[in-house]
């Protein structure tokens, strides 16, 4: 399933990942999954939300470089082999993936794709669990 990603470009100094979660906190919207990369200067933070509309707004307003992306939702049983079939389907289509991060909990794997086609990824997901 398609969704939409939060990035959120943070510099590299204390408390400014306090900041972000402490606007959106302060704004009602609920983190339900989130990424942090860093380079020298500066991190990267990505984020599903519960409002994306409103996250925007809000971190745009306190100064914030925002950007919302489709990404890839998926979920998989939690078993060996799961991710790989989904990944080797991908690949034999030519989309590739860029970046992942997710969880397992209950017996489900829950992973958030960034791919060079989104739409694509997802007719292609969507495809293979209807068949």
């Amino acid at each position: 399933m398609m969704i939409k990603q939060l990035s959120v470009f943070v510099q590299n100094e204390t408390g400014r990942l306090v900041r972000v979660t402490e606007i959106l906190q302060e704004a009602g919207i609920n983190i339900s999954a989130l990424s942090l990369a860093e380079t020298e200067e500066y991190g990267i933070l990505r984020m599903i939300v519960s409002d994306i509309d409103l996250a925007i707004e809000t971190l745009k307003q306190s100064g914030y470089k925002v950007k919302a992306i489709d990404v890839i939702c998926l979920v998989t049983p939690d078993v060996p082999g799961a991710l790989n079939e989904k990944l080797k389907l991908l690949a034999s289509e030519k989309v590739d993936v860029i970046y992942m991060y997710g969880y397992s909990n209950g017996g489900k794997a829950r992973l958030i794709l960034k791919t060079s086609d989104p739409k694509r990824a997802s007719e292609l997901l969507t495809q293979q669990e209807n068949n």
